[in-house]
Order: C-alpha cells, then sequence, then structure tokens
C-alpha cells in the first residue's frame, strides 16, 4: 500500500451506512470517511452529501498500522466550516441587578450562627 497520512487522493463511493460512507481507492483497497468527518457540524443524512458510485476527492486522515484500515475526511477538504447557530446566553439570576456575593456575605453571619446554635444543642443532649 503506497498510501501516507496527509495523501488527498480520489476515491469512489461504494457503500453508505449511518456511521459512514466506503470509499474504494483502488482495485485492492477501500477506506471509510465517518459522519463525523462529512462536513463541519451535524450530518443528520450522509446520502445528502454522497450517493452510490459518487466519485469524489478525500484526504487520509488515519492508516491503522496493524489492520491496514484507512480513516478518509471530506471534512478536511472543506474550504469553509459551518458556523454553529447563535445561543443566547441565559443567566440563572438577573444579570443587570450585579448582586454577586452580596446576599451570601449578608446571610453567612446568619447561618453560622444558626450552625453554632445546632451544634450546642446535640452536644448538650448528647
Amino acid at each position: 500500500m503506497g498510501y501516507k497520512i496527509g495523501d488527498i487522493i480520489e476515491g469512489r463511493v461504494t457503500g453508505i451506512q449511518p456511521y459512514g460512507a466506503f470509499i474504494s481507492l483502488d482495485e485492492q483497497t477501500q477506506g471509510l470517511i465517518h459522519v463525523s468527518e462529512i462536513q463541519s457540524g451535524f450530518t443528520k443524512n450522509i446520502h445528502s452529501f454522497l450517493e452510490i458510485g459518487q466519485t469524489i476527492e478525500v484526504q487520509i486522515i488515519d492508516i491503522d498500522e496493524y489492520t491496514q484500515k484507512i480513516s478518509l475526511s471530506l471534512r478536511t477538504l472543506a474550504d469553509h466550516t459551518v458556523e454553529l447557530p447563535y445561543h443566547r446566553k441565559r443567566y440563572f439570576t438577573n444579570r443587570n441587578k450585579n448582586i454577586g456575593f452580596r446576599s451570601i456575605e449578608k446571610n453567612m453571619p446568619i447561618w453560622t450562627e444558626e450552625a453554632i446554635d445546632y451544634l450546642l444543642k446535640e452536644r448538650v443532649e448528647n
């Protein structure tokens, strides 16, 4: 096998499964494009990107030393990455009130006093 990691080669799609697509690199060699290497971001359906018999350009990203299995990627050859949708940051409290640790600072002496009273009562009862 004359392939090495980083090579960009042409292959033909021979099979598609939910977890990835099998690519024939030559008469004796096949590789797999895992579903996570189809594109940047989430790939719901591989069939929307590839079809059996299609010739595509792929990059070798890994070759297993013992089994000689080849991992391929389309994602590394893409011109752009898929931008994730913007998620508005949610706060547990109202961030405009700017309370911070003041509520803890205010209540800590009360909690400490209650804890000491509880421990003293426990000691007297035992």
